[in-house]
């Protein structure tokens, strides 16, 4: 399998050789193909996927084949390579497709958890294989340390190894920790998946509207975002 991101992101090229087969989880984001017309194959979803990805159909498609895959506007696709006994979990939300063969299993997250993030569940790939990932911005790789914490922003975070330690949390002094978004504090070994763009809105915001008196009422004053433009 090959794929390609051309700049601007807005689609993915993907070539499929003799004998290799993909899972397009959203088969409306298929633009183009080139190939055997019964190398596509679509199949209704279990019920699992369908509660996940709000979808009731996937297709499988075999090479030798080519096609487009669109994205939605202001994402980008990072292809990651599984190898044989990764334990990553996935926000099943970000999985655009994934290569047949690979087997996948669901991991129930503590009810805490799933209540503040939405997400009831995680989702473990078995490779070796290819999972096409969406993600606002780029796709970063971080590691993780058994003793010192990795703090990433619950949004953000896009995969990480089922054997590590992983809680809902905040950091720093009283202030920054009452208007920062809710934390993943991560330890253990392996590493972690997370995408760039998630950062804070307001900052095109301010830099379109700068001065930094105007800033600083805006920030300071009641309902100073509302009367001061």
């Amino acid at each position: 399998m090959r794929t390609s991101v051309p700049p601007p992101h807005g689609y993915v090229r993907i070539e499929l050789d003799d004998g290799e087969a993909l899972h397009a989880l959203h088969p409306k984001a298929i633009l183009a193909y080139r190939g055997a017309a019964r190398g596509r194959e679509d199949r209704i979803m279990d019920a699992g996927g369908i509660y996940r990805k709000r979808k009731w159909v996937r297709s499988l498609l075999r090479g030798p084949s080519e096609l487009l895959l669109g994205l939605p506007p202001g994402f980008g696709l990072e292809a990651v390579d599984v190898p044989a006994g990764s334990d990553l979990l996935f926000d099943f939300r970000h999985v655009l497709f994934y290569s047949d063969g690979m087997a996948l299993k669901p991991r129930i997250q503590k009810l805490k958890t799933a209540w503040i993030t939405k997400e009831l569940t995680r989702m473990r790939f078995s490779g070796p294989g290819t999972i096409g990932i969406l993600t606002a911005g780029g796709l970063a790789r971080i590691d993780l340390d058994e003793e010192q914490p990795l703090f990433i922003d619950a949004s953000a975070l896009v995969a990480f190894p089922e054997s590590a330690s992983i809680r809902l949390s905040v950091y720093g002094n009283p202030l920054a920790s009452q208007h920062m978004n809710v934390q993943w504090e991560l330890r253990g070994t392996g590493s972690a998946l997370i995408q760039t763009g998630s950062f804070d809105r307001s900052l095109p915001e301010l830099l379109e509207k700068g001065g930094f008196i105007r800033r600083t009422l805006r920030e300071l004053l009641p309902f100073g975002g509302v009367y001061i433009k």
